[in-house]
């Protein structure tokens, strides 16, 4: 652990030392990362003799609910009537990207970053446990853990376990480093089902993920000579089969599943939320995912971003468009006009008047 990791820690020692209700929040529409790194965070606090909750939209958790501790959640909207003395956020790069319900009652809070993501400007959080080049949140909270010297459970080690597989592909993306191996070793220790946690995640699904599917398959749109690819799932889509985006979260692999394919998109909508377009975003090769999800106020990892676009599906998917195109095919810029050359003093009458002209 470097001096900086230290320091930090220290901070985020002292601030929980000094919180006796702690509440601990992921992202909007939490992943595996965000979860797992939700639920290990708050039985770590309760074990460690604090009352700690997480909180979350539970109708938003999908499969990744079989997950114990996910029975804890509180749910965002119970939150109004509640009081905490710290944050904790984890997964979560910035304030507006957590769920619009925690922003109120997280506002006024001391906070503890603990986050991997490369748009994190290091300025959110009292405590700041942010390292980009970890392969997810819960590997840093595992580190945490090692430093405050909290035992894990097999609950705990499951919760990280999920976090670390959904993010880093089972272990196959560039964020796969030795120190990563060597959490996951560790997390093995303490009885993680493996194989159940890859059949509930990867081998089996509901119904209603296999109807988005099929929808999502049907709206396949490639173009760009195949390096480009996107489907798209409409709010009707999601009424028909009574899904969420967590029944969809694997759905972003169908584009992506495309031979030769550079950027894949993922656009839908959020029931009740027509004037916004959310689109997940996979890029190959030298492209950066991050590059097309900042134009539109989102963020991620270089191989993975997420953006929330201020418009209908059709006018978004046209701004997300022209940001790929632009990416791919930077506009060329325009040559500065050269000055007039000033005759010099002295020059022939004829010459004067043609550099004026």
């Amino acid at each position: 652990m470097s001096a900086l990791d230290k320091a930090e820690c220290a901070k985020a020692r002292a601030l929980i030392e000094g919180a006796k209700r702690i509440l601990v929040s992921g992202h909007v529409s939490p992943d595996g990362d965000s979860l797992g790194s939700m639920i290990s965070m708050a039985r770590l606090l309760t074990a460690a003799g604090h009352e700690a909750f997480a909180s979350a939209d539970v109708n938003a958790l999908g499969k990744l609910s079989f997950l114990e501790g996910a029975g804890d959640i509180i749910p965002v909207r119970k939150l109004k009537r509640k009081k905490f003395d710290l944050l904790v956020a984890v997964d979560c790069s910035s304030f507006d990207r957590m769920p619009p319900e925690i922003r109120p009652v997280a506002e006024k809070l001391p906070k503890i970053c603990i986050d991997h993501h490369v748009t994190n400007d290091g300025t959110f959080g009292d405590a700041q446990f942010v390292d980009p080049s970890a392969s997810s949140a819960s590997e840093l909270v595992w580190r945490l853990a090692k430093w405050m010297e909290w035992p894990l459970d097999r609950a705990c080690a499951e919760a990280l376990w999920v976090g670390m597989v959904t993010d880093t592909g089972r272990f196959a993306y560039d964020s796969t480093r030795p120190g990563t191996m060597r959490t996951a070793a560790d997390l093995l220790k303490h009885g993680v089902r493996t194989a159940l946690i890859n059949d509930i995640i990867y081998g089996t699904f509901p119904r209603k993920s296999m109807e988005l599917k099929r929808m999502a398959w049907r709206s396949l749109h490639i173009w760009k000579n195949r390096r480009v690819a996107e489907v798209t799932l409409l709010r009707d889509d999601f009424r028909k089969v009574r899904g969420t985006k967590a029944d969809a979260e694997d759905v972003i692999e169908i584009p992506r599943s495309v031979a030769h394919n550079e950027i894949a998109l993922f656009f839908y909508q959020i029931p009740d939320r027509t004037k916004e377009t959310r689109c997940s975003i996979r890029t190959r090769g030298d492209w950066d995912a991050t590059a097309l999800a900042a134009k539109f106020g989102g963020g991620g990892h270089v191989k993975a971003a997420g953006c929330t676009i201020k418009a209908p599906i059709g006018v978004a998917k046209r701004q997300m468009r022209k940001a790929v195109k632009d990416m791919l095919y930077p506009p060329k810029k325009k040559p500065d006009a050269p000055e007039p050359q000033k005759p010099e003093a002295g020059a022939p009458a004829e010459e004067r008047k043609d550099a004026a002209q």
